[in-house]
């Protein structure tokens, strides 16, 4: 009877929650964005962030602007939580077997 629990407890320990990874990287993907795009308006010059600028490319509507940031963030968030549930959902397939 007890060995029955502490199996039920080690499963609900090993698997992970698909959809708190995908947040959790969401919102990582996205504030690291969103923080490089505005350090780069701070930081100023003649030509703010060329290479980070190339992301309009893949993310339309980014800019290195602060508007584009929120953007920005938006993009990554959502390319975070699907990553996030991708790697969960292999994980969680990989532990069950």
């Amino acid at each position: 009877m007890e060995s029955e629990q502490q199996e039920q407890i080690e499963h609900a320990v090993i698997v992970l929650n698909e959809k708190l990874l995908g947040t959790v990287l969401g919102i990582l993907f996205g504030s690291m964005l969103f923080l490089a795009t505005n350090f780069l308006i701070l930081k100023g010059g003649e030509h703010v962030g060329p290479h980070l600028a190339l992301l309009s490319v893949f993310f339309p509507g980014y800019r290195v602007t602060f508007i584009g940031s929120l953007i920005g963030f938006l993009y990554m968030f959502i390319l975070g939580f699907i990553i996030g549930i991708v790697i969960g959902a292999v994980y969680n397939k990989i532990v069950r077997a």
